[in-house]
Parts: structure tokens; sequence; C-alpha cells
């Protein structure tokens, strides 16, 4: 930034703080002002733009301390001065102010305030950075001027993980390597599903300015579980039961993930596929809690000796002469 910039620019009132605002006001501040004015959310409107520069330019230099202390000192300087180009014997003039700061008075010896060249000394960026204990020219820190952007947030980190089915259910705290190899513990909420992307706020490389850290992002792989399978925050199981228990109806053991099996009712005459449910045994997150589907299928017997076959063509001989596909065939014509 141009030296001459900062006796012109009250930065305070363009994040419209007080003088003697904190660090966290101005974070708090800066951020609600750039959301606000930020392009991507004003798409082609010239002035929101503009203004966020401004926003972004003051932050630039009121967060960085030793830049404020610069640009408080420069603004105390020249507050209420007036810098003319006075003439001869002419009091006021931009040298004779500085002048006087340097045992000069006003109609003798003047100071020179040039654009020093390489390696030169004497310019008027030079001689207020060197006031000022800084080096190089004004306005700037030993970090660099950061520009109108504002502090940059640090690169997001990647990670990923394999969880077996009941850790991502029910939750579990897991030490990852990160892409940089540091080690870092990471919890992972419970209910967390097969390819979900965790993102961790300020967990992954600092800012190189002093702006935000960026964040760790973990990729979740689930491992398939032999009995239950998961649907939304339902957990969904496969029983068996007996022809019997299907004509005649029992109460069975279902298992639950983590816990005791419940026993359900299986009415008379249920049918393969029908679906019983027990609430509050599925996938708990923040967002609420599923219930435990199970599915029932009637298991045929593979081998039957001579008796239990006369008895099975005994009962379907007692049964009523009907199709059961019967229905479904006049469907597929119509």
């Amino acid at each position: 930034m141009a030296s001459q910039d900062w006796f012109d620019k009250d930065f305070y009132k363009v994040l419209g703080v007080s003088k003697d605002a904190s660090d966290a006001e101005l974070k708090k501040t800066y951020r609600k002002l750039a959301r606000q004015f930020h392009p991507d959310s004003n798409p082609g409107d010239a002035a929101a733009e503009s203004r966020f520069k401004e926003i972004s330019e003051a932050y630039s230099v009121l967060s960085d301390k030793e830049q404020r202390q610069e640009y408080d000192q420069v603004r105390a300087m020249g507050s209420g001065a007036r810098f003319t180009a006075g003439g001869p014997g002419q009091g006021g003039g931009f040298e004779d102010v500085f002048g006087g700061m340097f045992g000069q008075q006003g109609g003798g010896q003047r100071v020179r305030f040039g654009q020093g060249g390489a390696g030169g000394a004497g310019g008027f960026e030079d001689i207020l950075g060197g006031m000022f204990g800084g080096g190089g020219a004004f306005g700037q820190s030993s970090g660099g001027y950061r520009g109108f952007g504002g502090p940059t947030k640090g690169r997001d980190v990647t990670a990923s993980t394999t969880l077996d089915f009941g850790t991502a259910i029910a939750g579990d705290t897991v030490k990852l390597s990160q892409g940089n190899g540091r080690p870092v513990n990471v919890r992972i909420p419970a209910g967390v599903a097969d390819g979900q992307k965790i993102r961790l706020r300020g967990r992954g490389e600092p800012s190189p300015d002093g702006g935000e850290a960026g964040d760790l992002v973990v990729q979740v792989s689930v491992r398939k579980h032999p009995v239950f399978e998961r649907d939304g925050l339902n957990l969904r199981v496969d029983v068996p039961v007996t022809f019997t228990e299907a004509a005649l109806g029992a109460t069975i053991e279902v298992p639950t993930l983590g816990g005791s099996p419940v026993k359900l009712k299986v009415a008379p005459g249920t049918p393969s596929g029908r679906v019983l449910r027990v609430k509050g045994r599925g996938v708990t997150t923040k967002n609420g809690t599923g219930d435990l589907l199970a599915t029932v299928q009637v298991a045929v017997p593979s081998h039957l000796s001579d008796k239990q076959r006369e008895a099975v063509e005994a009962l379907a001989a007692a049964l009523p002469d009907e199709n059961p596909r019967e229905d479904l065939l006049a469907k597929a014509r119509d």
C-alpha cells in the first residue's frame, strides 16, 4: 500500500469498529462484512466488490499487530495537519512538517523526500519505515503486505479410515495419519454412513499469514455386517421362520445390533417377506433414531424323510385347491 493512503483512509471507520477494538472483535466484524460483500455472494455487483476490497484492506492492516501500531502512529501524526506545497517563506508545507520533526526550522534547510533509487536512502517510505521500526517500504511489516484478499486460509488436509459396521453406528475415537504423516485423534460421530465425509474445522494446515487454519476432511468407509444392513436410520435383518411357525403363528427371537435379542410375535398365516418393526432399535444420530426392520423369510426344508414327505402330501391334499399365482398371472396379462 502507498504510505500516503494511511493518512487518508480511516480503516476503523471502514470496518465500523472503535480504535480500541480487540483482535477478536476485528475478526468477527471482518468475517460478517466479508460474507456480506464477497463477490461470490454479489455476482456482477461492482459496488459490492469495491466494498469487499476496502474491508479486506482495512482488516489486513488492523489484524497485524505491527502494521496496526504503525497505522495508529501515522494517523496520529497526520491528524489535523494539512500538507500543502508551501512556497519559500511559507509555513505548513509538507516538508516543513517533517522538517520540524527532525529539528529543522521552517525557513531553514529543508528535508527532501525523494523516491530513493535502488539501494538509496532518503525516500519517503524508507524514512517513515525507519521511524516506526519497519524495514523496506512503508506499510509493510516483516510478514509483508497481504493485499486485498485478507488473511489466507490454511490448506485442507484429507485422510481416510475404514470402520467396522458396529463402530460406525456407535461412534468412536480413532487415530488417523494425515497427508503430512502426522497422527491425529478424530472423533467419529455415531451413525456415520459409508462414503460420508467428516469435516473438522481448524484441524488442517495453519495459515501462512495469520488467518484461519484449514480443515481436516475424513473420508469414511464402513465394512459390511454379516447380518444387518443399513437403510437410512433403520437397520434391516432377514429372519427365517419355519413353515409351521408362519402357518400357525409363533413368538420368535430377533437379534439386535450390540444388544440382547428381542421377542417378536409372528401372526398365524404370516407370508414370507412381511416386515416386523422394532421401534427405536435402529441407528441413532443427532437427526433422530431409526427402527429395526425384521423381514420374515419362510424356511423350506431341503431334505425330507419318507414319513415327513407323506405328512406334507397329506397336508396338501387337505388344503383348498387354489393357485397362489393366479392373481399375479392375471395382472401380468393386463
